[in-house]
């Protein structure tokens, strides 16, 4: 079975149990049958070096992941960083590795800490709306405690022309039935996997299979039987089972149909 990790940071994982060795860790997970993953920005900063970080693995080759990247600013990130359409366009088309971006974000709204609309937060996601209706790519969306917002701001800035993915879903079935509405994906995590996760798994049971994702968003939110420690994209397979157990589906069928999806949703050749 091969799986399609579409959400991580390959750039901030704990190394550690592979002797701080990368090479190590992406053989481990060729060998758990990992063979894609999106690695996602959040920071222009820190773009580069993340970017060197996977870049053996950014063209295909025998017996080892092919990795793709995402180019954006996370909502949480310092909010005097400078952030507009323009800037973001060219950030992506004067890229060196501009034909391994094939996704804008992770962007959207996060309303957690401060409990409150902050206006830099919406400037910067319709920024980022505006950028991907102009590349052509889709949007990598996070929300957090601001669902409503996020959607009416999806909606309202033409989010359908560049269509994306609501990364790490964790909402109810109405705001997962409006993202669809707009041919977006749902992906889970490994909150899916979590005991008082009942509800989010009626979400994943209810919706089209042809519309879920699986992501670990390593190094955060370990699945079952791993929650609390350092998550790693090898990891997803505990996502993809409790999908299948959800679905009464086997495990090697969720693992098709969400790499197909992945595949499709960003524009990939997949073969399987």
């Amino acid at each position: 079975m091969n799986f399609f990790d579409s959400h991580c940071h390959l750039d901030k994982l704990d190394l550690s149990p592979f002797g701080e060795d990368f090479d190590a860790f992406m053989h481990a997970a060729w060998q758990a049958g990992v063979r894609r993953m999106l690695c996602v920005a959040i920071h222009p900063a820190r773009w580069a070096a993340m970017a060197d970080r996977v870049a053996p693995y950014l063209s295909p080759a025998s017996e080892r992941p092919q990795v793709w990247l995402s180019y954006g600013i996370h909502p949480t990130e310092d909010p005097q960083l400078g952030c507009d359409a323009e800037s973001l366009v060219a950030a992506v088309q004067s890229n060196p590795r501009q034909q391994a971006i094939v996704a804008i974000g992770e962007t959207g709204l996060d309303y957690f800490r401060s409990g409150v609309a902050e206006a830099w937060q919406h400037e910067r996601f319709r920024a980022h709306i505006a950028a991907a209706r102009a590349l052509r790519k889709p949007l990598i969306i996070h929300t957090r405690a601001a669902a409503e917002d996020t959607m009416q701001v999806l909606e309202s800035e033409g989010a359908r022309d560049c269509g994306g993915v609501m990364h790490c879903f964790v909402e109810d079935w109405a705001i997962a039935q409006r993202a669809l509405d707009l041919g977006f994906y749902l992906s889970f995590s490994g909150i899916l996997t979590y005991k008082n996760a009942d509800d989010l798994r009626a979400v994943a049971q209810k919706a089209p299979l042809d519309r879920l994702l699986i992501e670990t968003d390593a190094p955060y939110l370990a699945p079952a039987p791993h929650r609390g420690k350092p998550n790693t994209p090898i990891f997803v397979t505990h996502t993809a089972q409790i999908l299948a157990d959800v679905r009464g589906v086997s495990l090697a069928e969720i693992a098709e149909a969400t790499t197909q999806n992945a595949c499709r949703w960003l524009s990939l050749p997949c073969d399987s």
